[in-house]
């Protein structure tokens, strides 16, 4: 299913959006119990971003990579012919394709999920997690799944962006360039001196949707360095900005309506929850930012919760098959 395809309607749309947030939740949640630690917040807040993005609003190719991820080739440089981006998971670089930057690195495990869920990336790719010499990295860099350049210090990835946009619209090239970030990179200079660039030059060739989970690694956003309004300071910038429900996947969808034709940056301010879908995690608050059990009890407590989604996942999985066959034969009876 792609954003362009005309034969799926808006109701199986946020349905599958429905499906796949839920078992990136899951999957991320059974890799922080493997590794006793894991960015799971970070899941419960941005699955349902992530995957309207790739569903519902860029227009991608499919994927141009091995299902098995690559082992580390080595960094680019120009005696090293081997080295790779993660970009071809998202697609070929076509004129009239979308290209994605994916910012907030520290996220990677909840992308790999996605590509996983999406047929992208094979089942079994995250076997090489956090291993030495994979690119299926804990903090993704530019050879990581998904993943197009490094952006481990955050607010980098939004001005490189800036400057592929820049060329695009200098090739007369119609695909637009879309940025995922977090609401903690606007606590970094970087990103607000990109976006007096990108409206400066008139950058209307670039979106980006930020997940505002109103968490950072120190705890509330507001607690620690408030960045609102955010809608009225990026405004104040001159980028077209959307204030949405990041968990409503209609909402997300029409902020990015029409956009790629006009002279000014999108700005998509997503409100999410960081504990949407595992809601114990509410006992941890404000520090929500990685989470490692503390006891036996408590990992215990989370693996109930992961059989419990499972089960669901399994249930709702079987009820899609059902009513999918349902269809079928109405359309062949």
């Amino acid at each position: 299913m792609n954003p362009t395809d005309p034969t799926s309607s808006g109701n199986e749309q946020r349905q599958q959006v429905a499906r796949i947030a839920d078992a990136v939740r899951r999957r991320v949640l059974e890799h922080t119990l493997k590794h006793n630690g894991g960015y799971l917040s970070q899941a419960c807040s941005s699955a349902e971003l992530l995957a309207t993005l790739y569903l519902r609003v860029m227009r991608l190719g499919p994927s141009q990579a091995p299902l098995t991820p690559r082992p580390f080739a080595g960094v680019p440089a120009a005696d090293n012919p081997h080295a790779f981006t993660g970009a071809d998971y998202n697609g070929p670089k076509a004129p009239d394709l979308d290209r994605f930057i994916f910012s907030p690195v520290h996220y990677a495990l909840v992308l790999y999920s996605l590509l996983i869920e999406l047929g992208r990336l094979g089942p079994d790719a995250l076997d090489a997690f956090n291993r030495d010499g994979s690119t299926v990295e804990l903090i993704g860099a530019e050879h990581s799944p998904g993943h197009e350049v490094t952006a481990g210090s955050l607010a980098q990835a939004i001005s490189q962006a800036g400057g592929i946009a820049l060329a695009r619209r200098l090739r007369g090239e119609p695909g637009r360039v879309w940025v995922f970030m977090s609401d903690g990179e606007f606590q970094e200079g970087q990103t607000w001196e990109a976006f007096a660039a990108l409206t400066h030059h008139r950058i209307g060739n670039l979106g980006v949707y930020i997940d505002a989970n109103a968490q950072q690694c120190d705890g509330a956003m507001d607690e620690v360095s408030t960045i609102e309004p955010l809608a009225e300071r990026l405004r104040a910038f001159g980028a077209e900005v959307h204030e949405v429900d990041g968990h409503d996947s209609d909402a997300l969808t029409a902020a990015a309506e029409g956009f790629g034709n006009g002279d000014r940056p999108l700005a998509v301010i997503a409100r999410t929850d960081p504990c949407r879908g595992i809601e114990r995690m509410r006992e941890r608050a404000p520090k929500l930012h990685y989470v490692r059990f503390k006891s036996d009890a408590e990992f215990k407590a989370y693996e109930q919760l992961l059989y419990k989604m499972r089960a669901q996942e399994a249930s709702a999985n079987a009820a899609s098959h059902t009513a999918s066959s349902q269809t079928t034969l109405g359309h062949t009876g």
